[in-house]
């Protein structure tokens, strides 16, 4: 039988992709092939959760297309005039198919564990909107809607305080995978140290 999250559930993922993606991280590390695997241990999680098919990729990037469709996942062009639009993309087409449940998760947790994704759709599945803040409690690890209504949107710094602000339920869960975005070398040392990295993450590291 399958469970609720494979036939309901959809989750928009926003990939930059390219040179562009995680500006951060790659000021002090600039290494390609690890960016792309920490989106791809995201993806894969979130794949194992919902389908592949659920799964909303968007991208303007060409290589993170043709990875998204290898995958079976679905592709959205991103609009191209930022994070907040392109997650709005994602959630109109997930709506337009039909989707009530949608989750807008951003691609830098490879520490994610379907475990994780799971108890969180499960605990904003009460809730007409939600959102997880991040580990610090600045930011925001996921939005999500179990309304056919594209919710408001506030992705960006100090984005918690502004999702709550929005009329978000916050939920404030120990779900460290989760809550735990790479977006820096520092925030990737505390994720290889203290959380268990997906494969590809752990295999770029390694190399």
């Amino acid at each position: 039988m399958e469970s609720p999250h494979e036939t309901e559930w959809h989750v928009v993922v926003p990939v930059k992709g390219g040179r562009g993606a995680k500006s951060r991280l790659r000021r002090s590390l600039d290494d390609e092939p690890l960016v792309a695997a920490i989106i791809h241990d995201t993806l894969e999680v979130v794949a194992s959760v919902v389908t592949p098919a659920a799964v909303i990729v968007v991208t303007g990037d060409a290589d993170e297309t043709a990875h998204a469709q290898a995958a079976g996942f679905t592709v959205v062009a991103d609009p191209g005039i930022g994070l907040n639009d392109a997650c709005l993309a994602g959630v109109r087409s997930a709506q337009a198919a039909g989707a009530d449940l949608v989750a807008i998760l951003l691609g830098d947790h490879p520490a994610l564990t379907p475990d994780e994704l799971r108890a969180c759709l499960d605990a904003g599945a009460g809730h007409e909107t939600f959102f997880v803040p991040d580990a610090d409690g600045v930011g925001t690890a996921l939005v999500g809607t179990t309304v056919a209504r594209v919710p408001d949107l506030a992705f960006g710094p100090g984005s918690a305080a502004l999702h709550l602000a929005l009329g978000h339920h916050p939920l404030d869960l120990d779900l460290p995978g989760l809550r735990h975005d790479v977006d820096d070398e520092a925030s990737l040392r505390h994720a290889a140290t203290r959380l268990t990295l997906g494969p590809r993450t752990r295999h770029a590291l390694e190399r």
